[in-house]
């Protein structure tokens, strides 16, 4: 397509609306059209950062013949219903996690996109960094032998500050806490490592701050052939760097503190690996997909995955 993508932003009720609308404001190829939330003064402030419209009316938005696409912000509670109707309307859709509440949910709305012939990209913006993408090469390269045991970390201090507001923490709208938010990101990492299908899921959550929803936790997964990932997040530890490791029958990778900074020990030792540059933002593929009209299948897939295993920890933890 030529000229400017159209996008307007569904929801301020993210923390990273704000982001993707600057984001978008900042591309050279986007053109921000406004801003709708269901609460009018939430809406209008977040407009009034990214000096656009605030509108009011949703479905008038997503009928307007100059939309192209829009940015889903909105609680997690609501994606079912605001992705189907932008994908009912015409609209392509890159939307934060999760996609669906559920698994059913998430077939659903690829289902809807695939029959209006729509762009759907989930944000899982880890997987574009350069340090997964090296250890995804160590893996197709069979140099770690037999995976046995995965380690991924991702936490910051969001509970014990103002950086997330409280409904956040609000079962009803954010349907978990911080494993369904934060641990995302470790999670779909995890599923990259050791595969999306677990015979075990276990998890231990914890309410360090007497919040409604977890604040802490770490989940294990088991494969079916013996390997064991673990999966660490919350909101009460001071801001910090991805950590991943991975072991094998032939080696180990280790990433961190730093994710510029990365190790392999195999028989011969220890040696330093050279980390790619990150790929470009999920947002930014999402924008170029439209572009060239292709489907994001990987991301889907991933994102399909991801529902799947935040349901079954939430289930192990009840």
């Amino acid at each position: 397509m030529s000229g400017p993508l159209r996008i307007a932003v569904l929801g301020a009720w993210h923390v990273h609306a704000r982001d993707h609308g600057r984001a978008l404001a900042a591309h050279p190829g986007v053109e921000l059209l406004g801003i709708w939330d269901e609460e009018a003064g939430r809406g209008r402030a977040l407009a009034g950062q990214l000096d656009t419209e605030f509108i009011a009316d949703r479905e008038h938005l997503l009928g307007r013949s100059d939309l192209d696409g829009v940015v889903v912000t909105t609680a997690t509670r609501d994606h079912d219903a605001i992705i189907a109707a932008a994908l009912t309307a015409g609209r392509h859709v890159f939307t934060e996690k999760l996609l669906s509440p559920t698994v059913a949910g998430c077939e659903e709305l690829i289902r809807l996109a695939d029959q209006h012939d729509r762009v759907l990209t989930v944000s899982l913006p880890r997987l574009s960094l350069g340090c997964v993408k090296a250890v995804r090469e160590l893996l197709e390269a069979g140099t770690l032998g037999r995976v046995v045991s995965s380690r991924v970390r991702l936490a910051h201090g969001g509970a014990l500050t103002d950086q997330l507001p409280e409904r956040f923490y609000d079962p009803a709208e954010a349907l978990g806490g911080a494993f369904t938010d934060l641990g995302a990101h470790p999670a779909c990492i995890t599923q990259l490592i050791l595969g999306e299908e677990f015979e075990r899921v276990t998890a231990s959550y914890a309410h360090v701050t007497a919040r409604a929803v977890e604040d802490s936790a770490v989940v294990t997964v088991t494969t079916a052939d013996g390997a064991i990932g673990v999966i660490e997040t919350g909101f009460v530890t001071p801001s910090g760097p991805l950590t991943l490791e991975v072991h094998g029958t032939e080696g180990s990778v280790h990433v961190g503190p730093d994710a510029d900074r990365m190790h392999l020990r195999t028989a011969e030792g220890w040696s330093r690996i050279e980390v790619p540059e990150d790929d470009p933002a999920p947002l930014q593929q999402w924008a170029e997909a439209i572009r060239r009209h292709e489907r994001t299948s990987e991301n889907l897939a991933r994102a399909r995955a991801l529902t799947a295993l935040v349901v079954a920890a939430n289930a192990a933890a009840r």
